[in-house]
């Protein structure tokens, strides 16, 4: 099964909460940080009280890497603990001069063998061809992300008319016609820019951060991707999911709220 098989499969089902493990060893539960390996003890109870209801999970490198050597060994356990079936995203944000983004797709598609990763656009087509070339794995391209800063860059007009944003919208279609593995990253903390752009996301499949914590509606967003007949994209959840809980419930807890918006997407499609 491919990227693109896996979370299809999932989306047929209504599910769309991808679960970020944005582990900090500062924010999980108090009663649980004197356990040996606390981050792991804590990411393998969240899988395994979520995996049969989520559509994917994402790493997000940073929180392993500061780390060090243990973060990265912190990584492919928690890699181990999620089922093969289920989509990964390496949420790295690589993207640099070409032979050192063959490095960077290396490293997470052969090394660690995630099924997806972010990229930095920034540097243009040769920073991001050589995960492209990688054809059963999936590469989010960032768009509009759901930060302050995006007004820094993303949304400032170009020649064209259009922001910057839209015109990476543009090359990330251009590209997945070639290699047919290209995702886009869109915030939703704003779901009128989510209404403006969607009809120009054509098919690619969509990762939404933004949604829960950083104010985003889960619900507004489900019914707009329904309204335009659309299943391909995931909501990216980490903070309001696995902090959800600070006591030894915390897994409880979070599978409970993965359900009951499961429930709600189920509701809002079924309509």
């Amino acid at each position: 099964m491919n990227a693109l098989e896996k979370i299809i499969s999932k989306n047929e089902d209504n599910k769309f909460i991808c679960v970020g493990l944005d582990t900090d060893i500062n924010k999980i539960p108090s009663v649980i940080k004197n356990e040996k390996d606390a981050v792991h003890f804590f990411n393998k109870k969240i899988i395994e009280a979520t995996k049969d209801s989520v559509a994917a999970y994402k790493i997000n490198f940073a929180f392993y890497e500061v780390l060090g050597p243990y973060g990265f060994e912190l990584i492919e356990k928690t890699l181990q603990e999620i089922p093969s079936e289920i989509f990964v995203i390496a949420d790295s944000k690589r993207g640099d001069i070409s032979n050192t983004s063959e490095m960077y797709a290396k490293s997470v598609f052969e090394y660690f063998n995630f099924d997806a990763v972010t990229v930095n656009p920034f540097m243009g087509f040769d920073s991001i061809e050589p995960f492209l070339k990688y054809e059963n794995k999936l590469t989010f391209l960032l768009g509009l992300t759901s930060n302050q800063g995006a007004n820094d860059f993303q949304k400032l007009e170009i020649k064209s008319g259009e922001k910057l944003f839209q015109y990476i919208i543009k090359k990330s279609i251009e590209w997945n016609y070639k290699f047919k593995n290209c995702g886009l990253v869109f915030g939703a903390t704003n779901l009128e820019e989510l209404k403006e752009n969607i009809k120009a996301f054509d098919t690619l499949p969509i990762l939404l951060p933004g949604v829960g914590s950083q104010g985003g509606s889960f619900d507004d967003v489900v019914k707009l991707f329904k309204s335009f007949h659309r299943k391909n994209f995931l909501i990216n959840l980490s903070r309001s999911i696995i902090y959800k809980d600070q006591s030894l419930n915390f897994d409880v807890a979070a599978r409970l709220e993965i359900i009951k918006l499961n429930n709600i997407a189920n509701q809002i499609f079924s309509d």
